[in-house]
């Protein structure tokens, strides 16, 4: 009876491998946990190894015993006769898995077995095998299911998704035996067949297009292979090997002129380069496209009328990131039902976000650590048109817009709030963001509250995504979407993402730098610009004090406003970086605009003036662990008003502000000093539909 083979699967493709090792001329093929077992001689597990595009690793098993314990691993690895599958002077490596395994320490496990392997060989040659975990002659496997273990020999030596072609790669690469499992669930080789081509809108370093053509092409996946972990092993037979090779590469001669028509696209210019250099190493030039393209402009390729998109979209690995790739996700959903009609979809979903079209077929698939849907769909005609799924936003929006316009052009305004949460349905707060390379969209959606129900809620914002770039005309690459939820504490400066990406934008004759991407706040409150073009305009050759600086527009625009000096406080080294940025934007120098990394209560009891302007904007609450106490602006604020008027000259202002929205004032500062309420001239044209955004006082001393 010919010896049983192992081939290893990632969790949830054991069946797909089943089916693939069938196809292959296996005998037996039994799916179970993490793998399938096979009847086959060395020809089926080189075979394996060549042709399986799903597979992991094949596995020979050569000894099985029970070992409760270190010592009885020992004893039945030494049992095995290693002559026959490795030279004394040759070199080894020991792998161990384990299900619920008698011996947890894996790392003690695989010290164990090649103890006695190595005792072994000192017994019986005088000489001793060299350990080589990269590289070694012998790849050994031992698995433990309980105390029940297993020792094979790795045949595939490395891992078989490691095809040979992929030297340059972006960030989160899929896996080649991934990608290939998307396509097979998705029956590519059919819709190969029946002229139908391939499109993958954000193809990364191209792996979906190359394992797509290679399979369309009837190329082995293991033809680039350099290594395999049989070819040192003293079982192996090269003759054998051989034929194999130069059948496949008969087939792959044969095959590839028929690759049908397959293109990647991607926004990123670095994965581009990334897949052209695979591509070539695949040897695919010429026979798969790869363009630079924005997501909403993917196409089907010319003359293609029917075929199989199939991407893997980014999933976020920081909590909130799944919520905020939705517009990207929607955006997906948007693009494959206009612009691929009667065509077929394959989407890898590791977010857990709703691309808005029902899938005919779901599985549970695994990328790595991630958890991850893999969706199948049907596209059927291109909509019709019956105007925006969200006609009422849409309209909303335009509306809005259009009242607003002579008042932008007019104070010469690029940075604005066009709408908040004007329709219930849509708790939505939008912002536009006029920037030196055009305009930026920052939605935020407002949390909603348990009452509403989640399913129609998901949907309407699907709607609303989709529909926000188009009515205020800008590419939907550039929204960028937020969930709003109450912070607590500290997390108003956490980071929430990485991307670093600035933006320069002009407010008045002030430039500033906003980042829309990595905190809640972008870097610039849009309701407190009547304030600081008041600034700007009474500073000049005043002394300017700014407490709970933020990111310092309100210092900039004094500094441009003809200054003397200014001076920013604030805790966050982050803030006050951002702070000389925007300073270095605007060519102002550091000496006369001081900046202060300090806990600005304890600064104010030891600082000195005078100033003539003070802006003084604490946040409502702050439990900063820098800070020696807590701060809650409606207890604290008569402290922090008579500490900063304390700096404040005879006849200067001291402009606070807040945006606690049950603050009041304490009334007997409105004995001590010349308090006057000027929250609604605060509030500019754009915000006048939330008018408690804010509150502002002008503070002055009495006399």
């Amino acid at each position: 009876m010919s010896p049983t083979l192992f081939a290893t699967a990632p969790q949830g493709l054991e069946d797909l491998l089943a089916s693939e090792l069938d196809a292959l001329g296996a005998v037996e093929a039994r799916p179970g946990r993490g793998g399938v077992a096979v009847r086959g001689g060395l020809a089926n597990a080189y075979r394996i190894c060549l042709w399986s595009r799903v597979a992991g690793r094949v596995l020979l098993p050569i000894a099985e015993f029970d070992a409760d314990d270190a010592d009885a691993l020992y004893a039945g690895a030494r049992t095995v006769d290693w002559s026959d599958h490795l030279a004394a002077d040759g070199s080894l490596a020991v792998d161990f898995t384990g299900i619920k395994p008698a011996i947890t320490h894996a790392r003690f496990a695989q010290q164990r077995v090649k103890d006695a392997v190595v005792d072994r060989f000192r017994e019986t040659a005088g000489v001793r095998p060299d350990v080589d975990p990269k590289a070694p002659d012998l790849r050994i496997h031992v698995h433990q299911d309980r105390a029940r273990t297993t020792v094979s020999i790795d045949l595939s030596g490395d891992s078989l998704h490691k095809r040979g072609y992929r030297e340059d790669t972006v960030e989160a690469p899929l896996k080649e035996h991934l990608a290939a499992a998307m396509l097979l669930r998705a029956e590519w080789p059919r819709i190969a067949a029946e002229g139908g081509g391939l499109v993958d809108p954000m193809c990364g370093s191209g792996t979906l297009p190359i394992e797509a053509a290679w399979m369309a092409g009837d190329v082995a996946p293991g033809l680039l292979r350099t290594r395999f972990g049989f070819q040192r092993w003293r079982g192996h037979d090269d003759a054998l090997w051989k034929d194999l090779i130069d059948e496949a590469l008969d087939r792959q001669e044969a095959g590839v002129p028929g690759i049908p028509p397959i293109v990647g696209y991607d926004r990123d210019g670095r994965a581009i380069k990334a897949a052209i250099g695979n591509l070539e190493r695949a040897g695919l030039r010429g026979r798969v496209h790869v363009e630079k393209r924005e997501l909403g402009q993917a196409t089907p390729p010319k003359g293609v009328t029917t075929g199989l998109v199939a991407t893997n979209p980014p999933y976020g690995e920081r909590i909130g990131d799944a919520h905020e790739l939705m517009p990207l996700y929607v955006r997906l959903g948007d693009t494959l039902k206009r612009r691929f009609a009667g065509w077929e979809a394959v989407v890898l979903n590791g977010a857990g976000c709703e691309i808005g079209l029902k899938p005919t077929r779901t599985w549970a698939m695994r990328n790595g650590a991630i958890e991850c849907r893999l969706e199948r769909f049907e596209l059927g005609a291109a909509p019709g048109g019956d105007g925006p799924a969200a006609e009422d936003l849409h309209n909303r929006l335009t509306k809005n817009r259009k009242n607003l316009g002579k008042w932008l052009r007019r104070e010469d305004i690029t940075c604005y709030r066009v709408y908040d949460a004007d329709l219930p349905e849509y708790a939505l707060a939008v912002d536009v963001y006029g920037s030196d390379d055009g305009d930026w969209l920052h939605v935020q959606e407002y949390e909603a509250p348990a009452s509403v129900d989640a399913g129609k809620a998901r949907s309407r914002l699907r709607a609303a995504l989709a529909t926000i770039p188009e009515a205020l005309e800008v590419p939907p690459e550039r929204m960028v979407f937020k969930v709003r939820r109450r912070q607590k504490g500290h997390e108003q400066y956490q980071r929430h993402g990485e991307r670093g990406r600035f933006l320069t934008v002009r407010e008045g004759p002030a430039r500033l730098a906003v980042n829309l991407t990595d905190y809640l706040d972008t870097g610039l409150f849009l309701d407190h610009r009547p304030v600081r073009r008041w600034i700007g305009e009474q500073a000049r050759d005043q002394r300017f004090l700014n407490l709970f600086g933020y990111t310092g527009a309100a210092t900039v625009h004094a500094a441009v406003g003809g200054a003397a000096e200014t001076t920013t406080v604030d805790l966050s080294k982050t803030y006050l970086d951002w702070l000389r940025r925007n300073l270095d934007l605007n060519g102002l120098d550091r000496l006369s605009n001081r900046i202060v990394h300090a806990d600005v209560i304890g600064w104010l009891q030891r600082a000195a003036g005078p100033y003539d302007l003070v802006f003084l904007d604490p946040p409502s609450f702050s439990n900063s662990k820098r800070m020696d106490d807590t701060l809650d602006v409606q207890r604290d604020h008569p402290t922090l008003i008579r500490a900063a008027m304390r700096l404040l000259a005879p006849g200067g202002t001291l402009i606070f502000s807040n945006n606690l929205r049950s603050f009041s004032m304490d009334g007997s500062l409105t004995e001590e000093f010349a308090v006057e309420d000027r929250t609604g001239w605060s509030i500019p044209k754009d915000f006048e539909r939330n008018r408690r955004i804010h509150g502002c006082w002008f503070v002055r001393h009495r006399g």
